[in-house]
């Protein structure tokens, strides 16, 4: 049962509008280590160079998307257990399945808020205190 407030979780997205509500959100929940990134590159680097306990990164971005992101961090020894919620505007199947084939934890559709992103960490990292 984690403590949110020890949560370390990295939002990435290319919408500073979309980190921003993701960020309070996270807020809400009582996590107060949230470091950001705004493409998927960025993102690695962090992860592969900061302890986190979870990411949570959107799917359409520019430089390397949700998905690629996924496939890297899958892909690292140090860091391929790492929870990772992907975020989408689309909630069609074909990239729900593409997501489970490359690893992923869970997603969360857009527009959503803090309830609906609680249910989606607990499910991933188990009854958040």
């Amino acid at each position: 049962m984690p403590n949110a407030a020890a949560l370390k979780v990295l939002v990435v997205d290319d919408q500073f509008s979309v980190r921003q509500m993701t960020r309070l959100a996270l807020e809400k929940i009582g996590v107060r280590l949230i470091h950001e990134a705004e493409n998927g590159q960025t993102a690695f680097a962090t992860a592969v160079a900061q302890p986190l306990d979870l990411i949570i990164s959107d799917f359409n971005m520019p430089e390397m998307d949700g998905i690629g992101l996924l496939r890297a961090v899958r892909g690292h020894q140090a860091i391929r257990k790492l929870p990772f919620i992907l975020i989408t505007g689309r909630g069609d199947r074909e990239l729900v399945v593409k997501a489970a084939q490359a690893g992923v934890n869970n997603y969360v559709v857009k527009p959503f808020d803090e309830a609906i992103l609680r249910q989606k960490m607990e499910a991933v990292l188990g009854r958040i205190q």
